[in-house]
């Protein structure tokens, strides 16, 4: 893949609890950003794509193309949620590369700080919950990733101060970007007296809830080159799944503390793009919970299985750190949009527009998109 379709335009609405607009017309908001920021016109666009999951019932392709005046399109959808965000440019890779399209649009977001149940309800589609745990009280994320962070305590001594660093740092980071939901820092005072929610996981281990609607831009790198700002080179994208179903993957995987659809989607990253993860600047790490992060720095292979608490102390994860993650304050402090925010980022901080925030001298990104089972690795390099 390496060099042959670039991100030319990103756009995001601001985030936020409740944004006062439907998702649709955050969707309309995002897109036209995204193009004014290329330079572009909803004519340019002859291609849109979304997430397979939760924007075609949401916000319809078909609906946003009639807004913005999309004639003869080409269409796609890719998996759902955080991994869509990453695996999208594989798809649009191809069109571009076949000749369907010239210029493909992506959008995702949610508005699950104002409907009811919020992200509580998406797992009510899988029959097995509903029958056999929402019952009983074991309902929702902070449930599911308690499980884990317990688990992991057990098997590698993690100390809850562990999880506390990831989250203090990221908040560091978000205070340093502006812009995000979180408005005040964090101390580790603050975070240990924050009410905990599914024990271990305190509320500062869990993410924001958001309205909000993100969106980017591809096209050729050979039409990149006119477009407003300087592109963002598409170097790879690795997208894997394990075999195992919704219904079972936070409480009945056969092994609880491995994501192996992340390793093998890091693989596939890395040798499309012709890089390996000592080459990678920074990482927009999909952070839905602390422990996620955590478990993610592991199986992408930053460091092996049971090392990563040792590897944020000794590498740092801070703007000016050994490995800076999530720059802008993650799903933890910026948003929870399911991962597009984090390419946002990505594109910016490849840029150089990130001011208080930005990475000196980024010239390779990482962004990663959990929904497990499935996941993609997206990676970017400065154009």
């Amino acid at each position: 893949m390496r060099k042959n379709i670039a991100i030319v335009g990103v756009g995001e609405t601001a985030p936020t609890r409740s944004a006062g607009k439907d998702v649709r017309a955050l969707a309309v908001d995002a897109a036209l950003a995204a193009l004014e920021d290329a330079g572009l016109d909803p004519s340019d666009v002859d291609g849109i794509m979304s997430d397979g999951g939760i924007m075609p019932s949401s916000v319809p392709h078909e609906w946003l193309a009639a807004q913005l005046g999309v004639n003869s399109y080409f269409d796609a959808s890719i998996s759902y949620g955080g991994t869509g965000v990453c695996a999208a440019p594989m798809i649009a890779e191809m069109a571009i590369r076949e000749g369907l399209a010239n210029v493909v649009l992506f959008y995702f977001g949610v508005d699950w700080g104002t409907r009811p149940g919020g992200p509580y309800g998406f797992h009510d589609i899988y029959p097995a919950k509903m029958a056999f745990e929402k019952p009983y009280g074991f309902n929702g994320q902070p449930s599911y990733f308690a499980l884990w962070a317990r688990r992991y305590m057990h098997e590698y001594g993690l100390d809850e101060r562990d999880l506390a660093t990831i989250a203090v740092t990221q908040r560091d980071n978000a205070m340093r970007h502006g812009g995000g939901q979180a408005k005040r820092p964090l101390s580790y005072d603050d975070y240990f007296a924050s009410r905990m929610i599914s024990d271990p996981l305190r509320i500062s281990d869990c993410c924001l809830i958001s309205d909000g609607v993100g969106a980017y831009v591809m096209t050729s790198a050979d039409r990149a080159r006119d477009c407003r700002k300087r592109p963002v080179e598409v170097l790879g994208v690795g997208y894997a799944a394990e075999p195992i179903t919704g219904d079972d993957v936070f409480t009945q995987k056969p092994a609880m503390l491995h994501l192996p659809s992340v390793a093998e989607a890091s693989r596939r990253a890395q040798q499309r793009a012709g890089v390996t993860l000592d080459d990678v600047d920074f990482a927009e790490i999909y952070d839905c919970f602390t422990i996620s992060c955590l478990m993610q720095i592991e199986d992408i292979g930053f460091c092996g299985k049971g090392e990563a608490a040792a590897f944020i102390r000794e590498k740092g994860i801070g703007i000016d750190d050994g490995l800076p993650v999530n720059t802008h304050g993650g799903m933890l402090s910026y948003s929870y949009r399911l991962g597009i925010e984090h390419v946002v980022e990505a594109v910016r901080q490849l840029r150089g527009e990130c001011g208080d925030a930005q990475v000196k001298d980024a010239s390779i990104g990482l962004v990663s998109g959990l929904s497990v089972p499935e996941y993609g690795v997206l990676m970017l390099g400065r154009g």
